[in-house]
């Protein structure tokens, strides 16, 4: 067995302790250095998927064909009205374009100038008709807006329509409509309410769909790849071309922020949000926990620095070794921290036992040495396995982890028999008076001793009960569900998914040529599931000719009223006043001449037009806002969709075709699907229906199902693999079929109420709680392995031994280590440390209760064991 070498080891560094701490000083230092220089972190959820499965694959085809569409930062844009939506991205995007310097490029996903202009060809004749019959009806007030667009402008444009009035040419009720509009405005804005006037709902009488009050940008920003936020600067930028702009919520626009970039970027952020909170919780249950198991502040500081040498070197060689952390991988400080402990907990312990027997320092480094050599070498062999059999598996963020963690086990059990042993010499520790072990726990030894049928009994039917409730297992799939979901980027993403007409929650698919996407696009959009197919002809509209006519006879009407010759300039403040109250006496007289009760809308407005002509200058100026940039935007709306020409493949704008068709000739189909596009079975249907004829499809539903199936393989090859593993090991270290299966047992028994207890609580698996697994084998195994190397050397009252004591307080390490992921703000930290609670705790309880009772029942069958 190896206690012999672990106690030579240990001899030798206590014997040269300067050498070996100044030695292990350097390595750490060195290390540190190196990980301070190499610091990297990988924040994309997508990565955590190995990119050599099929279906990364011919993701990673689709990117390559149209790059603009990755790692970009989309820009959604919430306008008070559409005409305000409209004008900000106009702005906003002229804006980002006349900054190449931060930008690669700036374009308009919702077809921007494009849809500006030829949008009218895209409705039905029968609405062209309308729509444009709207605009010529509208055509008296239109001529005075666009000839001064104000207050005034306004107020003459209302005065025309009264003239008409008065002389019996129309009837108030006629201006019902614009005097409502403008009441409704005008009552927001003297109560001082963010109000703003929908022109485009005073023309047409609709009110402004969903889809209409949002326009969208997207970039490919240049990122500064050496910062671990590369987006910041971008996404900055961006942020204050909107304040420049005046385009904030007080100017009736929103300016969120999504996208890939800002997705990375802000998940990064949450994860380190609470770090400094999460790390002092941490040390002080570590420090806690350190000072109930020694009792010592030299012992606490030797396993201090020997955890954060090692914490230091196992950094470095995962940074070496792997480039990055990922979001998961970078969960290995805790797991180093909780494991790397327990090392020193059982070290120092069964050191203490020693020094307790015999006051002599070097002798009990040396006896400790002997004492855990062998339990402390299987516990990091199978502890390493454990991690490593991640290794193989497709869930790249997992086997990064599990190599730095499982490298980090070997490092921690390096150190603990040589820097550890080193350290306590150097500092030399008083002797021990006391007992180290648990008398207080001697009535549960012997209690499970007596009642060891019926504690294994209970076991067995609680694991039956679990293992029967585990088809109700669920598991979560979606990246957004690992992510604060109250932060900008993530809200608005799933703001986005609730809407059918905005959800990114489509699929790709490529056809290699012209015939083949008609096929296709004819092919898919017969099935249930899906509710439209778009491709690049989808953006050249029907029936052009009778839609131009219209178009034509509108704008040939209209373009006098819309380009005056002559324009007025700005008005003063009194000239404004003047109109308002000049206004406001001809509402009143119309009012009052009109019958019954049909004056009074008319009648109001006057009241409130003489409100806002009597007071501040400020008040005027929110009028203004509410009123004149959305008429702007109006004007300079309808002269665009006057303006339409007609539309052919060959004269689509190239930025515009480029997101529909590749450089060597092939056509993107992009399809949506039918009912809620964030219901799990509703995508599953989705995709299940579209592979059947388009098996190459891409996209966001195809990625979460996949990643799901991806990450079940792992979870269940994994297991297997580190069950075997571990169980080979076992046997090679215990050579007894019946000892081997005693160590499993407890490990097998925590994993199945680890499991159950999810599924009564209602604690979906996702990406990240999968790591609970590489944990459970982990200190599970070593936990299981102390005690049946214990009793195989005929220790009995295993409770109230000084073994006892270092693993309760080894567990309570590790759980002040894992406990802090569960405050993370970050979803899926927290919900990592809460499955890491859960398995933490049975653990421990199957290790004290169950394996104790187990160990009894050999016992009591078989005799005690042979002496190892």
């Amino acid at each position: 067995m190896t206690a012999p070498i672990v106690e030579r080891i240990v001899g030798f560094c206590a014997r040269r302790a300067g050498f070996v701490v100044l030695a292990s000083l350097l390595v750490a230092i060195l290390a540190g250095d190196y990980s301070a220089m190499h610091f990297a972190m990988n924040s994309d959820v997508a990565s955590l998927i190995s990119s050599d499965t099929s279906w990364r694959k011919r993701q990673a085809v689709f990117d390559a064909e149209f790059p603009q569409q990755d790692n970009t930062i989309d820009v959604v844009i919430n306008g008070a009205t559409p005409e305000l939506a409209d004008h900000a991205a106009t702005v906003l995007g002229a804006a980002m374009t006349a900054r190449p310097d931060i930008f690669h490029y700036v374009r308009r996903p919702d077809g921007g100038p494009y849809f500006a202009q030829e949008g009218l060809l895209f409705l039905p004749v029968a609405q062209v008709k309308t729509t444009t019959e709207q605009m010529i009806a509208a055509q008296p007030f239109l001529g005075a807006l666009a000839a001064d667009p104000s207050l005034r402008g306004i107020m003459t444009s209302l005065d025309t329509a009264l003239e008409g009035v008065a002389r019996g040419q129309a009837s108030l009720t006629a201006l019902s409509r614009p005097i409502s509009a403008f009441s409704h405005t005008l009552s927001g804005v003297l109560a001082d309410r963010q109000v703003f006037l929908s022109w485009q709902t005073l023309i047409t009488g609709r009110a402004p769909s969903a889809i209409e009050l949002h326009r969208f940008i997207s970039t490919r920003p240049r990122l500064d790849l050496s910062s671990l936020t590369p987006g910041k600067q971008a996404t900055d930028a961006i942020r204050q071309l909107s304040r420049q702009l005046n385009l904030v919520p007080d100017k009736g626009v929103r300016v969120r922020l999504t996208g890939p970039v800002p997705l990375a970027d802000e998940e990064f952020n949450t994860i380190t949000e609470r770090a400094r909170l999460m790390a002092t919780l941490m040390m002080l249950g570590v420090l806690a926990m350190l000072w109930f198991a020694v009792h010592s502040v030299r012992l606490i500081l030797a396993i201090l620095f020997t955890v954060f040498a090692g914490l230091a070197i196992t950094t470095a060689i995962g940074l070496f070794a792997v480039g990055s952390f990922n979001v998961i991988s970078v969960a290995f400080v805790a797991l180093f921290v909780g494991l790397g402990v327990d090392f020193g907990i059982q070290f120092c312990v069964r050191y203490r036992a020693e020094r307790h027997n015999r006051d002599d320092l070097d002798l009990a480094l040396r006896q400790a040495g002997s004492g855990v050599g062998n339990a402390l070498t299987l516990a990091a062999a199978a502890t390493a396995a454990g991690f490593y059999s991640f290794l193989p598996t497709s869930y790249s963020g997992v086997a990064e982890l599990g190599f730095i963690a499982g490298s980090g086990m070997l490092v921690t059990f390096a150190l603990s028999i040589t820097l550890l042993p080193a350290l306590l010499k150097v500092l030399r520790p008083g002797g021990e008076p006391d007992t180290i072990g648990y008398s207080t726990l001697a009535p549960l030894d012997d209690f499970l001793r007596r009642h060891r049928t019926s504690v294994t009994t209970g076991a067995l039917v609680l694991a039956l009960i679990c293992v029967a409730s585990l088809s109700r297992l669920t598991f979560d799939f979606n990246p957004l569900d690992l992510r604060n979901q109250a932060s900008e980027s993530v809200a608005t993403a799933l703001d986005l998914i609730s809407n059918p007409q905005t959800s990114p929650n489509t699929i790709d698919v490529l056809a290699p040529s012209a015939d083949a996407a008609r096929r296709m696009s004819r092919a898919l959009a017969a099935l249930p599931s899906v509710s439209q197919v778009l491709n690049v002809t989808s953006f050249v509209p029907d029936d052009q000719a009778a839609k131009l006519a219209l178009i034509g006879d509108a704008a040939n009407l209209l373009d006098p009223t819309l380009n005056p010759f002559v324009t007025r300039p700005p008005p003063s403040n009194p000239e404004t006043v003047v109109a308002l109250r000049e206004t406001a006496a001809k509402l009143q007289a119309a009012g009052a001449r009109a019958p019954g009760n049909s004056g009074a809308p008319a009648l109001q407005l006057a009241r409130e037009l003489n409100v806002l002509a009597t007071g501040s200058q400020t008040l005027r100026a929110h009028a203004e806002t509410a009123f004149i940039p959305g008429l702007k935007a109006m004007l300079d709306q309808l002269r665009m969709a006057l303006s339409a020409r007609p539309v052919a493949l060959q004269t689509l704008p190239k930025s515009f075709s480029n997101d529909w068709v590749t450089s060597d000739g092939k056509y993107r189909l992009q399809i949506s699907p039918a009912g809620n596009a964030n219901n799990t079975s509703v995508l599953t249907e989705f995709t299940r229906e579209v592979r059947i004829i388009a098996p190459e499809a891409t996209g966001a539903p195809i990625s979460i199902q996949e990643s799901a199936r991806t990450i079940v393989r792992a979870f269940i090859q994994a297991g297997a693999l580190s069950f075997l593993s571990i169980a080979v090991l076992l046997f090679l270290a215990l050579r007894r079929t019946r000892d081997v299966a005693i160590a499993l047992a407890p490990l097998v028994l925590a994993g199945v109420l680890t499991l159950g207890s999810c599924v009564i609580i209602g604690l979906p698996m996702n990406f990240a709680d999968i790591i609970a697994l590489p944990l459970l084998f982990g200190i599970g195994v070593a936990f299981d392995i102390y005690f049946v190397m214990a009793w195989r050397s005929g220790m009995q009252n295993l409770l109230r031994s000084p073994l006892t004591r270092a693993v309760i307080l080894s567990a309570g390490t590790t759980a002040s280590a894992f406990g802090t992921l569960w405050l993370s703000t970050h979803p899926g930290l927290a919900s990592m440390g809460e499955l890491l609670a859960i398995s933490l705790g049975w653990i421990l309880a199957c290790v004290l209760f169950f394996l104790p009772a187990l160990l009894a029942q050999v016992t009591a069958r078989g005799g005690m064991p042979d002496a190892v």
